[in-house]
C-alpha cells in the first residue's frame, strides 16, 4: 500500500491508523491484527472496540465454523483483551446445537427433528456432557471477564439449549449432572450479580434462556445508578417462576421496553407499569410457551381493565407476542381486546390454530396489527377456509390496515386467496413469505386458466404487489428456531426498527 512520496503505511500516526480501522467490521479487525506488531498494537485501541457482537458455536464465533469447544480460546482472547471496558456486548451461545447437529445424519431435517434425550444414546449422553460443560465454561469466561466493567452500557445474551426433548424442555436441572456443574452454576450467578452491583450506567440489559444464570433473585443487586439508567429489560426462561419481582419493577421507573414470559406480566405487574410516576412504556414483548404452562400457568395474568389502565398512561404502547404450540383456547384467553397488538407470531409443532382465533384477531387488532406470523412445523397442511365463504386470512388482510409483514407456512393458502390478499395490501404489504408446500390451486379454475399455474400465481401476486414475488422454495428458510427468532425479533421491536 504505497503513498504518495514513497512513504509507506506503517509511517502513518496510530492515530489515523486506529482511525482507519474504525471502518472495519469485527472479524476484519481480526484478520488485520495478524499483519504485523504495529497494527496489531492499534488494532486492539480501546476505542475500536467498544461493542463486540458474537456467536458461539452452531455457526461459529462471528460467522466462522468449527464446534463450541474449538471457540472457547477465541472467546477467551476477546474477553481478556476487552472485557474490562467494551460498553455493548451481544452474545449468543449455542454449544448444543453447535455440538451435536453432526449427529443427525440428515442434514434436511427440520425443527421436529430434535436430538433425543440424553440419556437415550450412551455416545449422545457424552457428547451432551461435553457440549453442557462447554457452555457453562464459556458463560464463566464471560462473567469473569466483563464482572467489574462499570462503564458497560448494552448487555444481551442468548442461550441457545432450550431443545425440545421427548420428556420435555430442556432445564437448568440438567446441568447439575456436569462434573461441578453446581459449582459452576453458583459462581456463574455470583458473577452476574456482582456485574449488576458494579454496574454505573447500564441502558440495556437482555438475558434471554440463559440456563442456570437469572434467578427471581438476581435483579435485587442492580445498582441504583443502573436502576436509573436502565431503558430496556429482557428476562426469558421457560421454566422457571418470575424473575422480576412487583419492587424490583417499581425501581425500574425510566423502563421503555420490556420483554417477560406471558404469564410472568401478572395483573400487579401491569398495574406497576401503568402508575403515572414512570415513564411510558414504548415497547412490550410477551412469549407464550405452551409446553411451559404446566409450570406457569395464566391464572392471575393481566386482565382487560389491566390493559385498559395501561394503554390510558403509555398511549404510544405497542405489543409483540411469540404463542409457541399453543392451542386456541388459551390464546383466546390471553388476546385482549384493549391489548394493542402490534406482531404477533403462531408457531407450532402440531397444534392448530382454528379460524375462529384468526376471526378474532383480524376483528380486534384491525388497526394496530403490522406484522402476522402463522407457521406450523407439521406435514399436513390444514385449511382454513373449509365450511366459510371467505378465507379468514383473506379477511384479516382487508380488515388489518396497516398489515405489513405476512408469513404462513403449514396451512393451506388457495393460490385465488394470494392473489386477493396482494391486492388488498398492495405495495403496503412489505414482506409476504409463504413457502411453496403452502400453496394449493383449485382445479376448477386451473381449468379456465392457460400456462403453468404457478407462473400465473407469480404474475398475478406480482402485480398485486406491485414488485416481483416468488413463493418461498425453501421452508427452512421460514422455519427459524422459535426462541432464537423471538430474541432476535425484540431486539428489533424494542429499539423501534
Amino acid at each position: 500500500m504505497a503513498l504518495c512520496g514513497g512513504v509507506g503505511a506503517m509511517a502513518l500516526p496510530s492515530e489515523l491508523i486506529v482511525h482507519i480501522f474504525s471502518f472495519l467490521s469485527d472479524r476484519d479487525k481480526l484478520r488485520a491484527s495478524a499483519v504485523c506488531s504495529r497494527w496489531r498494537e492499534c488494532l486492539f485501541y480501546p476505542a475500536l472496540w467498544t461493542e463486540l457482537k458474537l456467536r458461539i458455536g452452531g455457526g461459529g464465533c462471528n460467522g466462522g465454523g468449527g464446534s463450541s469447544s474449538e471457540e472457547t480460546p477465541r472467546l477467551e482472547f476477546l474477553m481478556r483483551k476487552f472485557g474490562s471496558f467494551v460498553r455493548e456486548l451481544q452474545l449468543e451461545l449455542a454449544p448444543v446445537e453447535g455440538y451435536l447437529s453432526p449427529l443427525n445424519s440428515d442434514q434436511s431435517s427440520t425443527r421436529m427433528d430434535q436430538p433425543p434425550g440424553p440419556d437415550n444414546d450412551p455416545q449422545l449422553s457424552e457428547r451432551w456432557r461435553d457440549a453442557m460443560a462447554t457452555y457453562l465454561d464459556q458463560v464463566l469466561c464471560v462473567f469473569t471477564s466483563i464482572r467489574n466493567n462499570r462503564n458497560l452500557q448494552k448487555l444481551s445474551l442468548y442461550g441457545d439449549t432450550c431443545i425440545l426433548q421427548q420428556e420435555g424442555l430442556l432445564d437448568s436441572s440438567n446441568l447439575h449432572q456436569i462434573h461441578q456443574g453446581d459449582k459452576k452454576i453458583n459462581e456463574i450467578q455470583q458473577l452476574f450479580m456482582e456485574l449488576l452491583s458494579n454496574g454505573r450506567q447500564l441502558r440495556w440489559l437482555s438475558c434471554s434462556f440463559m440456563l442456570g444464570l437469572v434467578t427471581p433473585c438476581s435483579l435485587a443487586c442492580l445498582s441504583n445508578p443502573s436502576a436509573e439508567t436502565l431503558q430496556h429489560l429482557s428476562l426469558l426462561d421457560h421454566q422457571l417462576g418470575p424473575l422480576i419481582s412487583p419492587s424490583e419493577l417499581d425501581r425500574l421507573s425510566n423502563l421503555h421496553s420490556l420483554a417477560l414470559d406471558f404469564s410472568d406480566l401478572t395483573s400487579e405487574l401491569c398495574g406497576l407499569l401503568a402508575s403515572p410516576r414512570r415513564t411510558p412504556l414504548h415497547r412490550l414483548s410477551l412469549l407464550l410457551n405452551g409446553a411451559a404452562l404446566e409450570f406457569k400457568p395464566l391464572e392471575g395474568t393481566a386482565t382487560e381493565d389491566d390493559w385498559k389502565a395501561l394503554v390510558r398512561v403509555s398511549a404510544n404502547l405497542r405489543v409483540y407476542i411469540m404463542a409457541l404450540e399453543v392451542d386456541s383456547s388459551e390464546l383466546l384467553r390471553v388476546l385482549k381486546p384493549s391489548l394493542p397488538l402490534e406482531r404477533l407470531h403462531l408457531d407450532s409443532y402440531n397444534t392448530l390454530v382454528s379460524d375462529a382465533t384468526l376471526e378474532l384477531i383480524s376483528q380486534q387488532y384491525n388497526k394496530t396489527l403490522t406484522h402476522f406470523l402463522l407457521l406450523r412445523d407439521d406435514p399436513d397442511f390444514p385449511d382454513l377456509s373449509v365450511n366459510r365463504n371467505e378465507d379468514p386470512l383473506v379477511l384479516l388482510a382487508w380488515r388489518c390496515t396497516q398489515l405489513a409483514v405476512l408469513v404462513i407456512h403449514g396451512y393451506t393458502v388457495w393460490s385465488h386467496n394470494l392473489v386477493a390478499i396482494s391486492r388488498l395490501r398492495g405495495s403496503s404489504l412489505r414482506v409476504l413469505t409463504v413457502s411453496e408446500e403452502s400453496i394449493d390451486f383449485d382445479p376448477d379454475q386451473s381449468v379456465c386458466m392457460e400456462g403453468d399455474p404457478v407462473h400465473n400465481l407469480v404474475k398475478e401476486v406480482s402485480l398485486g404487489l406491485g414488485r416481483v414475488w416468488h413463493p418461498c422454495l425453501d421452508s427452512s428458510l421460514v422455519l427459524s428456531e422459535p426462541t432464537q427468532h423471538f430474541h432476535r425479533e425484540l431486539h428489533a421491536f424494542s429499539m423501534g426498527m
